[in-house]
């Protein structure tokens, strides 16, 4: 297991260096718990294309990172549903 967490790592910096990985922030309205905010991360973080997912609490932001040829807005109405599916009246501000 730890093996592939080192490979995982290891690959994600050499993407990250080669530039394949667009990296994009938004606002996040109506976020108020952040049990609710690791939830939403989680499941974005699985989102086909997403490289990473940051949802920040206590900045009512989200960050995505995600691989240079995935479709930006595709991942955003993925991502959404994903946030709705945890709290109806949180949404992502593009």
């Amino acid at each position: 297991m730890r093996i592939i967490f080192i490979l995982s790592h290891i690959l994600y910096i050499i993407i990250h260096s080669l530039g394949v990985i667009m990296k994009k922030k938004f606002k996040v309205e109506n976020l108020d718990c952040a049990h609710c905010a690791a939830k939403m991360e989680e499941a974005i973080k699985k989102i086909p294309g997403v490289e990473d997912a940051v949802m920040n609490f206590m900045m009512q932001k989200l960050t995505l990172e995600i691989a240079d040829d995935a479709d930006m807005e595709d991942i955003v109405n993925k991502a959404q549903e994903c946030v709705s599916k945890v709290s109806i009246v949180c949404e992502i501000i593009r």
